[in-house]
């Protein structure tokens, strides 16, 4: 147990925080861009996967660093690996949705029509694809990245963080307040409109998305 704690404390150690930073930017950038594309050839049109309009999705961000940061300990051991990918990444996606139909009313994605689902949340199909991406993270994806980062001048590098991470932000600030009507200055209906949670929903999944909530006609 020692072993595996001092391997997650150099996993995180090795990286300092322009290259955390820069990983995490990459991450939420190629997992928006890849589901998306993914998501508009099964829609047949242009479809964005993301909260917010820019291509930035850092559910990905998370969900790669993470998996790096846990796994790293057991690289090496495929089957390990892979099985740990499956359970964790399970339970992540369970409890997300979760709260979202607990706090949202509903999910933004939707297993029902898979085989072995659980309330639309989870489903066997999905579960055994996260092995898959766990091992595709620790043994080829993280490695990759870090090298790319590495030959990039790091001035320009920090530069090129700033200006993503501002416009970032000013894009989830925009959403947000569209959302849960905040001020109008920053673009939402103002702190006495009733927030529009089905705008999230509308960004997400342009061909719709299950609610158990439904509203009376």
């Amino acid at each position: 147990m020692g072993f595996i704690v001092m391997s997650w404390l150099d996993a995180i150690k090795a990286l300092d925080a322009y290259h955390f930073f820069a990983l995490f930017a990459i991450y939420s950038m190629a997992g928006w861009l890849i589901e998306s594309i993914y998501m508009s050839i099964c829609n047949r049109k242009v479809t964005n996967r993301g909260f917010a309009r820019g291509p930035f999705c850092p559910i990905y961000g998370v969900g790669c660093f993470g998996a790096y940061v846990l796994f790293a300990p057991f690289k090496g051991n495929y089957v390990v690996i892979y099985i740990l990918g499956c359970v964790t990444a399970t339970l992540f996606e369970f409890v997300v949705g979760s709260a979202m139909l607990k706090y949202l009313g509903e999910c933004w994605w939707d297993y029902k029509e898979k085989p072995l689902n659980y309330k639309g949340i989870i489903c066997l199909e999905s579960t055994l694809a996260w092995g898959i991406y766990a091992l595709v993270v620790v043994h080829i994806l993280h490695g990759a990245v870090l090298k790319l980062v590495d030959q990039i001048d790091k001035r320009l590098g920090i530069l090129l963080l700033v200006v993503i991470y501002f416009l970032v932000f000013i894009d989830y600030m925009v959403q947000i307040s569209q959302i849960f009507g905040w001020p109008k200055v920053l673009g939402g209906k103002g702190l006495k409109e009733k927030p529009d949670i089905s705008r999230a929903n509308r960004v997400n999944h342009p061909e719709g998305a299950w609610s158990p909530k439904k509203k009376d006609s």
